[in-house]
C-alpha cells in the first residue's frame, strides 16, 4: 500500500513539474531552413527560428534549447522573459517573438537519415522548472554533393619518335697541287671502297632512300684566286666521271649518267685550311698563327706565297701536311633512313621489347593500340627499361588510373613527378591525392598546373567545397559533374537539358530523379527515373532508401516497394 501511494505521489509531482513547466512557456513553433537539412562543402549549417506567441513566454522564465541532429548536439541556445538577465534572447510576453540561431556542423554519416530534435530546460529565474517537450523540427541530411565523380583528368606526355631521318656518307678524293686529275691510287682507298658498298647494299634495303649524290670541289689557299676557283669545279668534273665508271663496273646504272650528280666548287678552302692547320702537330702554334695571318692580310697570291715560303722548315709541313689535304672533291651521298613501320613496331613490342628505344615504346603503346592492357604493358617495359624518363612512369600511372588501378597509379604519379615536377606530372599526382582524400595537397598542386584539363578538375574542387557556380563555368562540357553542379546551385532547367545531351547510365538516371524531385513531379515521375537508375546500379538501392532528397515520396507505396 505504502508503495502505491508513492508511486502515486511521484505521478502526481511529475505532472506538476510538467504543468508548471508549461506555464512558463507554451504554443512554441519551429522554422528550420533549410529542410531538409543540407550538406556543403562538408559542412551542415543548421539555421532555427523559435516563434514565440504573444504570452508565449513568462517574465521570468527561461527556456534552454539543445537541438540534436542525431547523436550530435546542434549547441545551446536561451530565450529568456523580460525579467531574466544573462546570455539568450530576450522576448517580451506580450508582444511575442522570434529568436534564431544558427550553427554549423561538420557533417558525419550519422547524420544522413538522422531527424533534427528539439530538448532542452526550462527555469524560472535559475531554478530549473521542467523540460521541454522532445520535437522534431526537420529531417536531415540531404549529402547529394557527395555524389561528385572525384575522377580527375589526367594528361599523358607525349613521344618524340622520329621515323625518318635526313642523313648523308661522304667520301674522299685528294688532288695533287695544281691538278685536277684523279689518281688510279685514290679510287681505290677505303673511303671509296666502303661508299660504292654503302651504295650496293642500300639498293636492296628498304629503310634507305638516296635522294642526291652531290660533289663538291675545293683548292686549297694558295696561288691565285681565280685560278683556284677553276680548279675546284674542274677537280668536282674529274670526280664525276671516276665515281660514274665505278658505279657502271658495279651495274649501278642508275648513277651512269651525268644528270645524277650535283656539283659544286667552292674556290680556296679557308675554314677547311683553319681546320686541318688546327690538327696538324709538326708545324709549331706561332707558325699557325702567322700562316693564317699571312691568308688574311696578304692580298697579292704571289707575294703570300713568298711570305709563306720564306716560314722555311713550317712551310714544308705545310706543304705535307696540310694543303694535301685540302686539295680534294668530296663525294656526298644523301639519303633518307626509315625507322620501323607501324607493324614492325607493334611485332617488335611484344617479340623482342628490348630493341625498342624509349620514344619507340612510348609511340606504340600511345599510336598504336587501343587495348587499355596493352597500353599498360608496354608502359611498363618502357618505365622498366628506362627508369629514368619520366614520360614512361607519367604514361604508365595513366593507363594504371584508366584501368582503375588507382594505387598503382600512384605510385607511378610520384615517381614522375619526382624525376621532373612540371604541370602535367603535378596535375596527374592531384588526381591521386583526390581520391586519397588529401583535398588540401591535390588543390596546391592543381594550382600550379594550368593544363588543358585544369579547369575540369578544378571543377570537382568547386562542387567538393560547394562553390557551385565556379564549378559550372569550370566544367564547360556536359557530363554528369556539370549536371551535378547544375543540381547544386539550383539551376535545375539548365541541369534538365544537359543531362538530356548524355548516355543515361546509372549515374544519369538518379541525377534526373533528383532532377524531377527538387522540380516537384509527381512521385511516379521520379520513381520511374529511379528505377532505371537501380536496373543498372543495384547499389544505389540503397542510396535512395537514404537519400532526403525523395523526402517527399517516402511514404509512397511504389517507392517503399523499389528499395525494400
Amino acid at each position: 500500500m505504502k508503495l502505491n501511494r508513492l508511486k502515486s505521489a511521484l505521478i502526481i509531482g511529475i505532472a506538476a513539474f510538467f504543468v508548471a513547466s508549461c506555464d512558463l512557456v507554451k504554443d512554441l513553433t519551429y522554422t528550420v531552413n533549410p529542410n531538409p537539412l543540407e550538406m556543403h562543402g562538408d559542412s551542415v549549417k543548421v539555421s532555427i527560428t523559435v516563434n514565440v506567441p504573444e504570452k508565449g513566454i513568462k517574465n521570468k522564465a527561461k527556456a534552454e534549447f539543445t537541438p540534436m541532429l542525431g547523436s550530435t548536439a546542434v549547441g545551446t541556445w536561451n530565450i529568456n522573459g523580460s525579467k531574466v538577465t544573462g546570455n539568450g534572447t530576450t522576448i517580451d510576453f506580450k508582444s511575442g517573438g522570434t529568436a534564431t540561431f544558427e550553427q554549423t556542423l561538420a557533417y558525419n554519416p550519422s547524420m544522413e537519415a538522422a531527424d533534427l530534435i528539439i530538448t532542452g530546460k526550462l527555469y524560472l529565474q535559475t531554478k530549473e522548472k521542467g523540460a521541454l517537450p522532445e520535437t522534431k523540427i526537420a529531417d536531415g541530411t540531404i549529402i547529394t554533393p557527395y555524389l561528385v565523380d572525384k575522377t580527375f583528368k589526367v594528361l599523358s606526355e607525349p613521344d618524340a619518335l622520329v621515323r625518318q631521318f635526313e642523313k648523308s656518307t661522304t667520301a674522299t678524293i685528294n688532288f695533287e697541287k695544281g691538278k685536277f686529275n684523279v689518281r688510279p691510287n685514290e679510287i681505290k682507298d677505303a673511303d671509296i671502297a666502303a661508299l660504292m658498298a654503302w651504295i650496293q647494299a642500300a639498293q636492296n634495303n628498304p629503310k634507305i632512300k638516296i635522294n642526291s649524290i652531290q660533289i663538291n670541289g675545293y683548292a686549297s689557299p694558295d696561288g691565285e684566286v681565280a685560278k683556284n676557283d677553276d680548279l675546284s669545279s674542274d677537280r668536282t668534273v674529274a670526280a664525276r666521271k671516276a665515281l660514274i665508271d665505278l658505279m657502271k663496273k658495279a651495274k649501278l646504272n642508275i648513277y651512269a649518267d651525268t644528270s645524277a650528280y650535283k656539283l659544286a666548287k667552292f674556290g680556296e678552302d679557308f675554314d677547311g685550311f683553319k681546320a686541318q692547320l688546327a690538327a696538324t702537330s709538326t708545324i709549331p702554334e706561332a707558325d699557325k698563327n702567322l700562316f693564317i695571318r699571312i691568308l688574311e692580310m696578304t692580298k697579292d697570291p704571289e707575294q703570300r706565297e713568298k711570305d709563306m715560303i720564306n716560314l722555311g722548315k713550317a712551310y714544308t709541313e705545310l706543304e705535307r701536311d696540310v694543303f694535301p689535304m685540302i686539295r680534294r672533291a668530296v663525294i656526298v651521298v644523301n639519303y633518307t633512313e626509315f625507322g620501323l613501320t607501324d607493324d614492325e613496331l607493334r611485332t617488335a613490342s611484344v617479340q623482342n621489347p628490348a630493341t625498342l628505344n624509349v620514344e619507340e615504346l612510348l609511340f606504340t603503346a600511345g599510336k598504336l593500340t587501343m587495348d587499355a592492357n596493352e597500353k599498360a604493358r608496354i608502359y611498363e617495359i618502357a618505365a622498366t627499361n628506362f627508369a629514368s624518363d619520366y614520360r614512361t612512369h607519367t604514361n604508365l600511372g595513366v593507363s594504371q588510373f584508366e584501368l582503375g588501378n588507382t594505387k598503382e597509379a600512384a605510385n607511378s604519379f610520384k615517381k614522375a613527378n619526382d624525376l621532373k615536377t612540371n604541370p602535367v606530372t603535378n596535375n596527374n599526382l592531384a588526381a591521386s591525392l583526390i581520391l586519397e582524400g588529401n583535398r588540401e595537397a591535390a588543390k596546391k598542386l592543381l594550382s600550379s598546373s594550368k593544363t588543358s584539363v585544369y579547369n575540369y578538375n578544378q571543377g570537382i574542387i568547386d562542387i567538393m567545397e560547394g562553390n557551385y557556380n565556379a564549378a559550372q563555368k569550370n566544367i564547360s562540357q556536359d557530363c554528369y559533374n556539370k549536371v551535378l553542379a547544375l543540381i547544386l546551385g539550383n539551376n535545375l532547367d539548365a541541369a534538365n537539358k544537359s543531362s538530356a545531351s548524355l548516355n543515361e547510365t546509372a549515374e544519369i538516371a538518379y541525377l534526373k530523379a533528383i532532377i524531377e524531385a527538387r522540380n516537384g513531379a509527381d512521385a511516379q515521375v521520379v520513381i520511374a527515373k529511379l528505377k532505371t537508375a537501380i536496373s543498372k546500379n543495384p547499389s544505389l538501392k540503397e542510396k535512395a532508401s537514404l537519400d532526403r532528397e525523395f523526402i517527399k515520396i517516402m511514404n509512397d507505396q511504389s517507392f517503399i516497394d523499389l528499395i525494400k
